[in-house]
């Protein structure tokens, strides 16, 4: 464990424009520094970092954090690899709080099986790559899908020989239990273990560190079942949440500006055989809004291409309802679908490149993808057809929190059903959209500001304003209320400390919702020459509400007693309140 002090120190240490400009070179832009966006793609500078506040945010994806974040995002690292990294760079050294016993073999056993799961599951890789050498058949059946020997090593690919226990020769220990909890040895209801995977190829699965961390096999002979097999979820790998050739694909789709989604391991390569080295694919599990946000993070143009065939269409139905919470406006989702007798590996070998991107190109976005699935065998004649429309329509529409994209497909269904746009609100009941600009202007920002949050934003900016009587501003339990308390509370204990360190103290106590707008708005904020009147301003305002309110809670707490029953005290309190009030 990391002391939490040592966490705050390192990150009032550390510049997050030198660990940014490392990675994603920054222009100065009056007193912040500025860049497109390393997490979409973008045209025009939206990715703004903040020397005084230490931290960065984008407003074009909302992607945010302070220098350990941005190590977690970009480079991939974990928590802990990320304090150990800003660490080593301002020559830091990082201590170890004393854990219970208890907490410290869990921790090691933990860290002990996941090193071990990962070794293992490299070593398979590397017998799986030398055996595939040694298989002429295999060699013959990557050359007939048209694989040349460059794009296999690119993706590592292997093979996994015929017969139940090749790993033993690799293994010195088939027995261990890593083997079965890797996914790579499987114990029948007899108690005897054999390979997982016989008599395939073999494609590495990596995390984006580039670690594998399970396998695809996919048959050679084509009348052996299942086609792809995958290994089962372990405590590296869970299918829901990884994409294979992802870490390959990451500069491609960025140079790219788009993401192409497709079915199996054998599209991907056999495009990026042809040049296309942007595809990625779900791992036998239909997408999720984890792969969505994952792919976010490299792009904001995502392409699914289906077979054209009812299970082609009915994955890409899935995939559109599961992608509809994680969409945002700047984010274009669009679908492809081939002729029913291809695939993208069998349409690139017998089209060619051009073609297929000529395709990718002309793929129908989400909006008429969903329209068009809706109508699809509804003729819209009778009143009836457009009831069952609209009761179809509302379960989409109530997933979709972008505005705009909202908006306009609103539109589109009113039309359809021949509604108004107030009707079909009111018919649907369809929360209210927020279509206030992206890139609100700093004063449009601080109007919309509560006092509190105001009060929050100044205290981040000057701690060393902070006083305990403060903490009578929050007498209630509200979301506010809990990130007044805690920044009174960080301010206090770190007077001399910069904003990033301020909030990494109070994200774990505060609504992430409400945290995310403080960071944004923070962004926004800008020290004029009149903050000491303003916050002075604030102080007053916040103590006249704070005595309203405990006015308000002693009113009724007397009310409840007879007037005969109050003390003289209790009677002076109430005329006092009662001249206040007025």
């Amino acid at each position: 464990m990391i002391p939490e002090q040592f966490i705050q120190e390192l990150l009032n240490r550390v510049d997050i424009v030198d660990v940014i400009d490392k990675s994603v070179p920054l222009k100065k832009a009056g007193a912040n520094y500025s860049a497109c966006c390393p997490f979409h793609n973008e045209k025009s500078p939206s990715f703004t970092v903040s020397p005084t506040k230490q931290f960065y945010h984008c407003f074009g994806c909302g992607a945010h954090g302070t220098a350990i974040g941005f190590l977690m995002e970009y480079a991939g690292l974990s928590f802990v690899e990320a304090i150990h990294e800003l660490a080593k760079n301002v020559g830091m050294v990082v201590p170890q709080v004393e854990s219970s016993s208890a907490s410290r073999e869990a921790d090691a056993a933990n860290k002990t099986i996941k090193l071990g799961l990962q070794e293992t599951l490299q070593q398979a890789a590397n017998y799986y790559k030398a055996e595939l050498k040694k298989s002429q058949r295999a060699i013959d059946y990557l050359k007939a899908r048209g694989l040349s020997g460059k794009v296999a090593a690119k993706f590592q690919i292997g093979y996994a020989p015929a017969g139940w226990k090749n790993l033993q020769s690799v293994f010195s220990n088939y027995e261990n239990e890593a083997l079965s909890t890797a996914g790579l040895v499987v114990e029948n209801e007899q108690g005897k273990r054999y390979d997982r995977f016989r008599d395939r190829i073999m494609f590495p699965i990596h995390d984006q560190k580039g670690q594998v961390i399970g396998f695809g096999g996919r048959v050679i002979n084509p009348e052996d079942t299942p086609k792809y097999y995958n290994s089962p979820e372990t405590p590296l790998f869970q299918k829901g949440h990884e994409l294979y050739g992802l870490f390959v694909a990451r500069r491609a789709i960025r140079d790219a500006g788009r993401a192409l989604v497709v079915e199996g391991y054998m599209d991907v390569v056999a495009l990026a055989q042809y040049g296309i080295e942007y595809a990625v694919a779900t791992l036998g599990t239909a997408t999720t809004p984890f792969h969505i946000t994952k792919l976010m993070r490299q792009t904001d143009e995502i392409v699914f291409c289906f077979d054209g065939d009812n299970a082609g269409r009915t994955a890409a139905w899935r995939a559109a309802m599961n992608a509809l919470p994680a969409l945002t406006d700047g984010l274009k989702l669009r679908f492809l679908f081939l002729p029913k007798e291809h695939d993208p590996d069998s349409f690139v070998r017998e089209f060619g490149k051009e073609k297929f991107e000529t395709e990718v190109q002309s793929a129908m976005p989400l909006s008429q993808y969903i329209v068009q699935h809706l109508i699809q065998e509804n003729p819209l004649n009778a009143q009836e057809d457009k009831v069952k429309f609209l009761n179809e329509a509302e379960p989409i529409l109530r997933q979709i929190q972008a505005p705009r994209f909202s908006l306009m497909l609103r539109k589109r269904i009113a039309e359809l059903a021949e509604v108004t746009d107030a009707e079909m609100q009111s018919l649907l009941k369809l929360p209210a959209l927020n279509n206030a600009p992206a890139k609100a202007t700093q004063r449009q920002s601080r109007m919309q500001l509560s006092i509190k949050k105001r009060f929050v934003l100044m205290l981040l900016m000057q701690p060393s304003l902070a006083k305990s009587e403060y903490l009578n501003f929050a007498q209630g339990f509200s979301e506010e209320d809990v990130l007044l308390k805690a920044s009174i509370h960080a301010a206090l204990e770190q007077p001399q400390s910069k904003p990033a360190a301020l909030l990494h103290t109070i994200e774990s106590q505060v609504d992430t919702r409400l945290l995310h707008e403080i960071q944004r708005e923070l962004t926004l904020f800008d020290e004029g020459a009149e903050f000491k009147l303003e916050f002075e301003g604030a102080c007053t305002q916040l103590t006249k509400m704070a005595l309203q309110k405990q006015g308000n809670s002693m009113l009724e707490a007397l009310k409840e007693k007879p007037l005969s029953a109050l003390t003289v005290e209790e009677r002076e309190m109430l005329t006092s309140i009662t001249i206040r009030k007025k």
